[in-house]
């Protein structure tokens, strides 16, 4: 008897998992947009390789919209600076549009500002300071990178469920996208 209901026990997940495919929710390849970007140097291009390489290995993105209409990904993520706003082009692994998320940037505009500022002073500390002068500017760097990736988070909130680390990558390339040489 035991035997017959572990048997009937596993039929049922096998016909759950025929029935619907686990869900993904996830960014499995991002794309900024090349004409956004007017300039870049070394350190930048190595922060934006750093961020995506870690972006793709582990986050967590499930726009609700998508979701509601039935699509649980991965999904494909284009990221551009349109008229002032910030444009999230989400589309399935195909590449087939979902949605696009429009934000304003008008409350970004200090930590993106901030951020430069001290990411500056991080670049020239690490040629020529001590290690405690070092520690001391990247623990504001960190502090102003956990602030934007929390208002990141509050402007997602309702549109796209995220999590902080997947918050904080997302911040760093939208500041790739604002720099203007």
């Amino acid at each position: 008897m035991e035997s017959g209901h572990k048997a009937a026990l596993a039929r049922k997940c096998c016909v759950c998992e025929k029935r619907r495919p686990m869900a993904d929710p996830r960014i499995s390849h991002i794309e900024l947009d090349e004409a956004t970007i007017l300039w870049r140097n070394a350190d930048i291009e190595q922060e934006r390789r750093i961020a995506i390489f870690d972006l793709i290995e582990e986050n967590t993105f499930k726009p609700l919209r998508a979701c509601e209409a039935g699509h649980e990904g991965p999904y494909r993520l284009k990221l551009s600076v349109e008229e002032g706003r910030l444009a999230l082009a989400i589309a399935d692994e195909s590449g087939a549009l979902l949605e696009t998320i429009v934000l304003g940037l008008g409350r970004f505009r200090r930590p993106i500002r901030d951020y430069f500022a001290i990411c500056d002073s991080y670049y020239q500390a690490i040629r020529r300071a001590t290690a405690a002068e070092i520690e001391t500017i990247d623990m504001a760097r960190r502090g102003i990178h956990n602030e934007a990736a929390e208002l990141l988070l509050e402007r997602l909130d309702g549109k796209v469920e995220t999590d902080f680390a997947t918050a904080r990558r997302l911040f760093t390339l939208i500041c790739v996208l604002h720099i203007r040489g």
